[in-house]
């Protein structure tokens, strides 16, 4: 993948956050599913490496915009906690997929 892929796919990706932040503001009750995601993934080893599991677990326990800040973040360890990101779910197909073509460059069909 080139550096122009690479950028692609972190623009989308802090689009797709975004919109996860503001929908986590109008339900937080999509918080506890998410720590419901994590605790799952920490009970089953190998699902998601425990380093990043327990990084999200700490975020989503915390201040709420704390969590909203580091979903936007732009730095290594906030992309790599997006790219294991436990919101799977959290928007819906439409808006998902018009998050993507909207997106900085996004290569969507």
């Amino acid at each position: 993948m080139t550096d122009g892929l690479h950028q692609r796919a972190e623009e989308r990706s802090l689009a797709l956050h975004a919109a996860v932040a503001e929908r986590l503001r109008s339900d937080p009750a999509l918080v506890d599913r998410a720590v419901k995601r994590v605790r799952g993934w920490l009970a089953e080893p190998g699902v998601v490496p425990a380093p990043l599991a327990a990084a999200w677990l700490e975020a989503l326990s915390g201040p709420r915009e704390a969590l909203f800040a580091l979903l936007a973040d732009r730095s290594e360890r906030a992309r790599q906690l997006r790219q294991c990101s436990p919101f799977a779910g959290v928007l819906d197909a439409r808006t998902r997929w018009r998050i993507l073509r909207e997106a900085k460059g996004a290569v969507v069909p």
